[in-house]
């Protein structure tokens, strides 16, 4: 079972996250709209969003802990109990599962004694099954902490973790020099610089191999306009002026009547009154 070293929302960790929760909000018009990095905020300083978390951001922002909860629980990279030191996260989408995803994920699942959203023993690896990882021009991907290794296979991902449980730095394919801890990519979610924007491989040949072929090839995307008029339609200038609304009609539902049930007609039984109907 993980733990982690949970402090009380006082003296100076409360004074930090009034002063980060502060910073947060004034990017807004609405300080509600803060909500979302002020749950990575709380998620950086507990390692998931704790109790006291959830109390915290609805003080902060005037809300109830129901609709904190709410927006906590939605949302996949809030964890709502201990989360390991490194998230990796396998994507098992089709093109991923295809190249691999899967064995890789299974053979994590065995190397590491854990199933999805389960923490090793020693508190450094949460595993997951994602869904995807936008990377498909890399599988088969997994994601430490959201940073990419790429073209993984079974033998590669467990070397990457046997590295992270030992101390070791590991550095991602793309992006970062090295990957940081959940707590400090937390905190770069919450909207605060770590500075390492700009380390790193950026994007790679696979990504950028589309964007080359057409400037060599001198291939322009035409507009949606200019492909409807070629085909008949309307001229781009026609397209693309804009149309009034209209009232009533099909563009409107006031005074339409709702269709009658699914698979009835219109004198089929509906247990409505329709004369004590305003």
């Amino acid at each position: 079972m993980a733990s982690t070293t949970y402090e009380p929302y006082e003296g100076a960790k409360l004074e930090r996250l009034e002063r980060d929760a502060a910073a947060a909000t004034a990017r807004y018009p609405d300080p509600r709209s803060a909500l979302l990095p002020l749950l990575h905020l709380v998620q950086s300083e507990d390692g998931y969003v704790s109790p006291d978390g959830i109390a915290f951001c609805a003080r902060t922002l005037a809300l109830s802990t129901a609709e904190v909860s709410a927006v906590a629980t939605f949302y996949t990279q809030y964890k709502r109990h201990p989360n390991g030191e490194y998230t990796v996260g396998v994507c098992t989408n089709t093109l991923c599962a295809v190249m691999g995803g899967d064995a890789i994920y299974d053979e994590l699942s065995e190397h590491l004694g854990v199933g999805h959203d389960e923490t090793t023993e020693d508190g450094k690896v949460t595993l997951e099954r994602v869904e995807c990882n936008a990377a498909c021009d890399y599988a088969p991907v997994m994601m430490v902490n959201w940073e990419f290794f790429d073209n993984q296979t079974p033998d590669s991902a467990k070397q990457v973790v046997d590295r992270l449980r030992s101390g070791e730095q590991v550095a991602p394919t793309r992006g970062a020099s090295s990957v940081c801890s959940f707590k400090a990519m937390s905190r770069v979610l919450a909207g605060f610089s770590d500075g390492r924007a700009d380390e790193g491989v950026g994007a790679g040949e696979p990504t950028l191999v589309g964007r080359r072929l057409a400037r060599e090839q001198g291939w322009e995307a035409p507009s949606q306009s200019s492909a409807g008029a070629a085909e008949g339609g309307p001229s781009a200038a026609e397209q693309d002026a804009p149309v009034p609304p209209k009232s009533g009609g099909e563009q409107s539902s006031v005074d339409t009547p709702s269709a009658p049930p699914s698979g009835g007609t219109s004198d089929t039984e509906t247990g409505r009154d329709a004369s004590k109907e305003a």
